[in-house]
């Protein structure tokens, strides 16, 4: 309906009409109808009906009150409906409950549609009708409390005006409703007290870390529980943490979802079960969950940012307060996964004070704290329980659990008499595949970092740490190593040279690059590799190298090579962080920031790609929270690491120097300076943030997203000239192709990867993986699956390529183009 339409001015004047006749039961309906069109808010004529409610009397405010209550629990929990009576009861002033005193049936029906708020703002009436309350003896509900906790936390001045009530209310340890806090308060009510007098201590974690005066009264309430029970009741309270609530809190219209993060006063009780759990005996259950636990809090809202960091500050502090090695690997582990920068630099000092105090460096610390859990050989085990026999084998980047009876017989999973008399064994090693997954991830991407550390070890040193580590070994022993020069591969057994010579001794070692390797040296590894079966963790042999261009000789200090770009800001965002980056989100808004940086201790210098909010024609697309949705990519150039720092306006502009007390600029350093390692790596990085995060590879993006202003763009991205990565590809898809099934309607030319099907040609593009149809290059969108499960098998040389594996299975669907069921893509062929 056109909000300024006649018709609409027409309604309002019902409105007024229903008004003026005290009409509750024609007026309700009516005005739900009214706010339909406008989501719950007012608009032109609406206001004057608001003010017309307003100024009617008490009765007919309160019989219009009942009744919008009424419709507001016949709606279905988190329903848009229930969310247009609030708007109507707000806009009516009926929700502001401290301007004079209401009968009970009144305050008990504000007070339910207040409990479903996550907090309210009139905090005048939320102390008014507490007050009333309690005063006339009656306790309040527990969602009540609950709304009334979340606004001494979260509402502007919320600790002044609400703190003194907050202190004397007796409401449950932690606030319902979601599934963690829901068990919790079950098992506080089936006990002895003691277990609600632990939850409403946890409670209490309201600094960011434990005083000394908590963690004695901790101590003091867990003395009086066995300890692996207490442990338990904790830890199945941890694993229901991150569900969805069980009971919904109402969406507003403006602002997040608060069904989406974790209550804020349960996210303090949160840190402080994780606290205790640190002052209980370690235990592999403990730091598995406390690891999970951070992780869950972690997970990024969209408009908000990580769930809860307070949640997960106070599972990093509490791993680091358990004396055990296996929370020192969960604590480097999590260094590898966090990206959220608070969360990240507790990590970081944690660890850097473990190496301190152990008098080893952070690297050693890193290194020496992978376990092997259970692992008796690299990448095995064998365990007897009864008459069965269960083998851990990693393959590739997975952990799998193999079974096999009395007589050595393979079995699909594991025996019933294994399930009824060895329970906790099982567990554990269940437990432990996951913990191997995890930490091979970790493991994989601390390795592919060491290329820039400028790191060796001593061979004895490096033999135990990497490539004897029952698990660290599994990686190790598919990568290529220098050792005393001479670069080495593992084979048949042992380590062996390119030409498959023994080498059983050495001095030192260090992690193998193809720069600075002759092109026919780097050819003839791959081939050893794929001849001895080799498929690597990362690339390394396949690794891309960066030289300097003669257009980067010609600009002195910077690289336009990865300029003119759009990305997806948070996706980059995160990748940046992934790979070790610093970067701030740009948000539209006056304001500025520095480029994206890595800083580079070991060499002395700092990389920094320049970007800056994509806000062309002064149009730009926001998040719901104001930040950018893309990032224009602008130059990459190096600096010492101790230079003052750059920056530019949010929404893009010249970068300048930010020079204090009288500091003098510092120039960029010449590309030809920058020792060619770390150039190759700092603009791989940033060649793997465009190819991921650009809107040139998203199908969606055919029309040139809003109103087609980067279509141009989309279609020289999506077809164009091919990065290194992509012809890292093609070379790699020009030796695989002839294995393949379909070879014979396959063939690799310039970039694009050619499939003939029965209906149509096809080309696909082998940099963003954008398909065309011949012969008029008809653009076919097909959306690649998520689950990599459904990724072509066969003998690939090395891990980690998403766009390899979306072509490989492209080019099986098209090649079989007769068999394709699905209507999306059948409407395009």
């Amino acid at each position: 309906m056109d909000l300024s339409s006649p018709e609409y001015s027409r309604l309002a004047g019902d409105l007024l009409d229903l008004v003026a006749a005290e009409d509750v039961d024609r007026l309700v309906p009516a005005l739900l109808a009214f706010v339909e069109p406008t989501d719950g808010r007012w608009r032109r004529d609406g206001h004057r009906v608001a003010e017309a409610v307003y100024a009617a009397g008490d009765a007919f405010q309160t019989r219009l009150l009942h009744a919008l209550a009424s419709h507001y629990h016949d709606a279905e929990p988190g329903s848009v409906r229930r969310r247009h009576v609030v708007a109507l009861l707000n806009s009516f002033r009926m929700m502001r409950a401290a301007t004079r005193e209401l009968p009970d049936d009144t305050r008990s029906v504000l007070i339910g549609l207040i409990a479903d708020q996550e907090e309210h703002h009139d905090l005048a009436g939320l102390v008014r009708l507490a007050e009333q309350e309690l005063a006339e003896g009656r306790e309040l509900p527990g969602d009540f409390t609950a709304v009334f906790r979340r606004s001494h936390l979260t509402a502007w001045d919320g600790r002044k005006r609400l703190g003194p009530l907050v202190a004397r209310l007796d409401g449950p340890p932690v606030n319902p409703g979601e599934a963690w806090s829901d068990q919790a308060l079950a098992d506080a009510a089936a006990g002895d007290g003691a277990w609600k007098r632990l939850l409403a201590h946890a409670a209490t974690a309201t600094s960011a870390r434990p005083s000394a005066t908590w963690e004695r009264t901790g101590r003091a309430l867990l003395a009086g529980l066995d300890a692996d029970e207490g442990r338990e009741r904790l830890l199945s309270w941890l694993r229901l943490v991150g569900r969805p609530r069980t009971r919904p809190l109402l969406v507003p219209h403006y602002g997040h979802d608060p069904n989406a993060v974790f209550d804020p006063f349960n996210a303090q009780a949160l840190r402080g079960l994780a606290w205790l759990l640190s002052l209980l005996p370690a235990h592999p259950d403990t730091i598995r969950a406390l690891g999970a636990l951070a992780e869950t809090a972690l997970r990024k809202v969209p408009g908000v940012g990580p769930v809860s960091p307070k949640t997960a500050n106070g599972s990093v502090v509490a791993l680091a307060r358990i004396d055990s090695e296996a929370a020192l690997a969960e604590l480097a582990r999590l260094t590898t996964r966090v990206t959220f920068k608070g969360t990240l630099k507790i990590l970081e000092t944690e660890l850097d004070t473990r190496a301190r105090d152990l008098g080893l460096t952070r690297e050693e610390v890193e290194e020496m704290a992978v376990p092997a859990y259970g692992l008796t050989g690299v990448g095995h085990a064998e365990h007897r329980l009864g008459e069965a026999t269960a083998r851990i084998e990693v393959r590739g980047t997975k952990a799998v659990l193999d079974w096999y009876g009395a007589g050595g017989k393979p079995v699909k999973s594991a025996p019933a008499a294994v399930r009824r008399d060895h329970a906790d064994a099982l567990k554990e090693l269940k437990a432990a595949v996951k913990d191997i997954d995890k930490m091979l991830s970790a493991q994989s991407e601390r390795l592919d970092r060491q290329f820039l550390a400028r790191h060796t070890w001593p061979y004895a040193v490096w033999r135990e740490r990497y490539l004897d580590h029952p698990l660290v070994g599994t990686l190790a022993r598919r990568l290529l190593w220098t050792v005393d020069g001479t670069a080495v591969g593992w084979a048949e057994g042992e380590l062996r040279t390119l030409a498959d010579a023994p080498v059983t001794d050495g001095t030192e070692v260090g992690l193998w690059h193809p720069v600075g390797h002759e092109p026919a040296e780097v050819v003839a590894w791959r081939d050893w590799l794929e001849r001895h079966g080799v498929t690597q963790p990362f690339k390394q042999a396949h690794r891309e190298v960066y030289l300097l261009t003669d257009a980067e000789r010609a600009t002195g200090t910077y690289s336009n090579r990865f300029a003119a770009h759009i990305l997806r800001q948070h996706q980059f965002h995160s990748l940046a962080a992934l790979r070790g980056w610093h970067n701030t989100l740009r948000l539209a808004v006056d304001d500025e920031a520095p480029p994206a940086m890595r800083a580079l201790p070991q060499w002395g210098l700092r990389a920094e790609y320049w970007i800056g909010g994509d806000d062309a024609d002064g149009h730009p697309d926001l998040t719901d929270s104001g930040s950018f949705l893309h990032v224009r990519t602008d130059q990459v150039r190096f600096y010492p690491l101790d230079a003052p720092q750059n920056s530019a306006h949010c929404c893009g502009g010249e970068y300048r120097m930010w020079l204090r007390d009288g500091t003098a600029p510092v120039d960029p350093l010449p590309l030809t300076d920058i020792p060619p390692l770390v150039l190759s790596e700092v603009l791989r990085d940033v060649d793997l943030f465009v190819g991921v995060a650009s809107v040139g590879n998203d199908p969606s993006w055919q029309d040139g997203g809003p109103e087609g202003r980067h279509r141009d763009y989309w279609t020289s991205y999506g077809f164009g000239e091919l990065g290194a990565s992509a012809r890292t590809r093609r070379d790699v898809l020009a030796r695989l192709v002839p294995r393949l099934a379909i070879a014979e309607r396959c063939t690799v030319e310039d970039r694009f990867l050619h499939v003939r099907g029965d209906l149509h040609a096809y080309r696909i593009h082998l940099g963003s993986g954008n398909i065309l149809r011949t012969p008029n290059d008809q653009y076919v969108c097909v959306v690649p699956k998520s689950d990599r499960s459904t990724a072509p098998s066969g003998y690939l040389p090395y891990e980690g390529d998403r766009m390899l594996a979306v072509i490989l299975s492209k080019a099986m669907l098209l090649a079989d183009d007769t068999k394709i069921t699905d209507p999306t893509i059948l409407s395009q062929l």
